[in-house]
């Protein structure tokens, strides 16, 4: 669904198990670009992907959200009263939990993807089971959608990063509002991370999200990883990002791109 949001119909989605892989294969040019979740309304950040974005080299260039709306989907001709295992992703079993507390006959199981429980149990021909995943996963693997909305809470929101390689760039629709995504460093004293904001607040520049991340051979310091809404080429942004780098021990823009809706 992200990738149909930010690239239309006609792309070809290219699985992989890991978000690693993912990285790797746009890396090496397997595919042209990559849609990658970095976070959940409900869960917060995907810290993986963060780390990943400062060891690859590959540019943020859009951002979409996606509803996430959960359904039981199972084998068609599968009855609901004949259920008594549903496998998902832990995420997706853990923003169901009313449903599992409503239905004590049904054990939850973990499974490597939300969509990817679906194929396992149209493939194995399960009658017993049944899967928590979208309904695009049940259109796209031939199953049958026994219950609808079985999420907590419908503020259930994930956003999504476009990625390419660098230098390229891939046709979006054109829009008025931009966000810039960077991390840095400072040095561990105090005051420090106060001075580095104030670059932006100084300008009014609006932050969006700012997130810690261990800085990996430096126990206690951090990475900090910041979004803010503006375009890296306006001038105003470029003079807060100058300033920064004035304080930083160490700056990079990861991206910057039209905000998603």
């Amino acid at each position: 669904m992200a990738v149909k949001n930010l690239l239309g119909d006609r792309v070809e989605p290219v699985p992989f198990q890991r978000f690693e892989e993912v990285f790797h294969a746009l890396a090496t040019g397997k595919v042209d670009a990559a849609v990658i979740p970095i976070e959940n309304t409900l869960h917060g950040s995907v810290h993986e992907n963060y780390d990943h974005l400062l060891n690859f080299d590959l540019p943020i260039i859009g951002e979409t959200n996606v509803r996430i709306s959960h359904s039981l989907i199972a084998h068609p001709g599968v009855k609901f009263k004949q259920i008594r295992r549903v496998y998902s992703h832990p995420v997706a079993l853990n923003q169901c939990l009313n449903f599992f507390t409503a239905n004590p006959q049904l054990e939850s199981a973990t499974y490597y993807d939300t969509a990817g429980s679906v194929k396992m149990l149209m493939k194995e021909k399960l009658l017993d089971a049944a899967a928590i995943a979208s309904s695009a996963a049940a259109e796209i693997y031939g199953a049958h959608i026994l219950k609808r909305n079985l999420e907590d809470d419908r503020g259930n929101f994930t956003r999504f990063f476009l990625l390419t390689r660098p230098g390229e760039q891939i046709a979006q629709k054109p829009t008025k509002e931009w966000k810039t995504t960077l991390v840095f460093t400072t040095r561990n004293v105090p005051g420090t991370l106060f001075r580095a904001l104030s670059t932006f607040a100084l300008r009014d520049i609006s932050l969006g999200k700012i997130e810690s991340r261990p800085l990996r051979g430096k126990p206690w310091e951090y990475l900090f990883y910041l979004d803010f809404l503006g375009n890296v080429d306006d001038a105003n942004c470029q003079k807060a990002l100058g300033h920064l780098a004035e304080m930083a021990d160490m700056l990079r823009v990861l991206g910057s791109y039209p905000k998603g809706a």
